[in-house]
């Protein structure tokens, strides 16, 4: 399946890495960024995450809440949440039903690894609805967040 901007994000609740259910409808009427993650502690995912930490005043400051959704499961999450330090909801779709919801899972990634998040990143505006999406097939590669933050501005 794949997303259409303008169209309503598709509805899911996950766990978080403290064991919590979180669902998207609870952020309704504020902005928010979905970023997923194919693995926990790859340097890739490490930096990205790093780097969406550091900058979090900006977020902020744009009435945007990160969460973060990786196949891996809220065991795993939780480490790297502890370890790095993150400030934000790290979601496991362990079931793989999220990231196949939007358009965001591998079906053969590296190593043969199979079912696994493709490196993703979804603006989701105070209605519901997607102002932007880019999926990566390089999960080497980090989302724009040049863009990201300038669809985040349009919507201040």
């Amino acid at each position: 399946m794949q997303v259409v901007l303008g169209e309503e994000a598709p509805q899911f609740t996950l766990k978080a890495s403290d064991r919590t259910d979180v669902s998207l409808s609870t952020y309704r009427g504020r902005n928010v960024l979905i970023l997923f993650i194919p693995a926990a502690f790859s340097s890739t995912c490490t930096s990205e995450l790093c780097s969406v930490r550091d900058s979090n005043l900006e977020y902020t400051q744009l009435d945007t809440d990160v969460l973060v959704i990786s196949v891996d499961s809220f065991f795993t999450l939780n480490k790297f949440k502890e370890i790095e330090n993150f400030g934000f909801p790290l979601l496991s779709d362990f079931n793989k039903e999220v990231s196949k919801a939007y358009g965001a899972l591998y079906d053969e990634w590296i190593f043969g690894m199979k079912g696994v998040s493709k490196r993703s990143a979804f603006v989701i505006d105070r209605e519901g609805k997607i102002r932007y999406a880019e999926v990566l097939e390089n999960a080497n590669e980090h989302p724009n967040f040049e863009a990201i933050k300038d669809t985040l501005q349009s919507l201040s």
